[in-house]
């Protein structure tokens, strides 16, 4: 009997839950269901350029269950783009992070704030609009 699924940490929810090809009707295409851990999974791997290890640290799993996430993640979208199918993001089991942290790449100033409270103006410091989460 295989085990439960273990809850997954993520950063925040996906600011576009739903991708399709262009110019065809939502109607006529077959869909890939992307779960919320895999969608962190790609994020993490392969936007931020972590390691599998600090990736999995992250998510709270351990790197083999990282590397089995990220290894379905990403046949799911290959077959999405190749196929010429629509990707859902959605479902997993999974808990938000509770704070996030923010970095000015102007004046380095770091600071962290609670989630649903909303992309930042501008750095607390300096004001500068040039910042990123870290």
């Amino acid at each position: 009997m295989a085990r439960p699924i273990q809850c997954r940490r993520v950063s925040s929810m996906p600011e576009s839950s739903y991708f399709k090809p262009r110019g065809i009707p939502l109607c006529s295409l077959e869909e890939v269901v992307l779960t919320m851990d895999e969608f962190e999974a790609i994020r993490l791997a392969d936007l931020e350029g972590l390691y599998q290890e600090e990736a999995a640290e992250k998510m709270k799993v351990s790197r083999p269950t990282f590397g089995r996430i990220i290894e379905s993640a990403r046949r799911k979208i290959a077959e999405a783009l190749v196929k010429g199918k629509a990707l859902k993001i959605e479902g997993g089991q999974v808990e938000l992070a509770s704070i996030r942290q923010f970095r000015c790449d102007d004046c380095l100033h770091a600071w962290k704030l609670p989630y649903g409270t909303g992309r930042p103006e501008g750095c607390p410091s300096c004001k500068s609009d040039n910042i990123h989460r870290t």
